[in-house]
């Protein structure tokens, strides 16, 4: 029984592939994209959070952490996530629950079964489950085991994913997934490069593997105003759309600042800070140059 690290799962999803979805979210991920909002799902292994909403200085994580991962700094307490051996006392004794772990471990019969609870809802609405990150695919052998049971449960599958899929793990996956859920970021090798820590072409191999194996696509792009909000990367997004059969549409995916939090939670410097939420009228700005 294969295991792995996952780090939500989200019930009666409606914006993750058709129907009533319930999504499961994988940690791990090659991408560091500025304007991720699931920061937690970075790293592969569980990690130690704190809100700073709810902390209260009291001082007591530092007392009971044995391992010094925790410490007062300039009028806040900070963590040295790296000490942390995942004992949880600190959790437990936090009187404000300013303190979480990101990621618990389970096996692949334990998500099916939480999955399984809403069949009803997938069979009324078309739905089924959908496996996201982070990428999913970094747990290959634990992420093929989940699509296998799935199917042996008659449900319908979707994968997100990035498109950082090494093509051996894509032949074998394709037969599990029935619809593709594939993020595309930024248009050029340098903004890519710049806005994710990683290069697109395999992101257009795996477009391409797709559209020979005639698998439905949604092509889902985040959009940040002042990043890549540009009409290079619109153009760009209305050729792939005509030119790949396979993707059945496109998702313009606007930047929101719901994440911020997270980033300070874990520890990690947020470059868009000031940035606000895209609003509805820009988006609708996004998708008439699309199309």
């Amino acid at each position: 029984m294969k295991r792995g690290i996952i780090f939500d799962i989200q019930k009666f999803c409606v914006h993750d592939g058709p129907g009533i979805r319930t999504s499961v979210f994988l940690k791990g991920c090659m991408m560091r994209c500025i304007w991720c909002h699931n920061p937690e799902s970075f790293e592969l292994g569980i990690q130690i959070a704190r809100d700073n909403l709810k902390c209260s200085l009291c001082g007591k994580c530092a007392e009971i952490c044995p391992q010094k991962v925790h410490h007062p700094e300039s009028g806040k307490m900070v963590m040295n996530p790296q000490n942390c051996v995942k004992c949880g006392r600190c959790i437990e004794e936090c009187p404000q629950e300013a303190l979480r772990f990101f990621g618990r471990e389970v096996d692949a019969d334990e998500v099916i079964e939480e999955v399984l609870k809403d069949r009803k809802y997938y069979e009324s609405s078309g739905g089924g489950v959908t496996f996201t990150g982070g990428e999913p695919t970094l747990q290959f052998e634990f992420l093929m085991e989940l699509l296998m049971k799935s199917k042996e449960a008659n449900l319908h599958t979707c994968l997100e994913t990035n498109g950082i899929i090494p093509h051996d793990n894509l032949e074998k996956l394709c037969p599990y997934v029935d619809l593709f859920l594939l993020d595309y970021k930024a248009t050029g090798n340098e903004e890519y490069k710049r806005f994710t820590g990683v290069e697109p072409h395999m992101f257009f191999s795996t477009l391409d593997y797709l559209e020979s194996q005639e698998k439905p696509v949604i092509l889902r792009c985040p959009v940040v105003q002042g990043l890549n909000d540009t009409d290079v990367h619109f153009e760009a997004i209305k050729e792939l759309k005509g030119k790949y059969r396979c993707i059945q549409s496109v998702e313009i995916m606007p930047y929101h600042s719901l994440g911020r939090q997270k980033w300070e939670a874990i520890g990690r410097e947020y470059t868009l800070e000031h940035l606000e939420s895209a609003t509805p009228e820009l988006k609708e700005l996004w998708e008439s140059k699309i199309g």
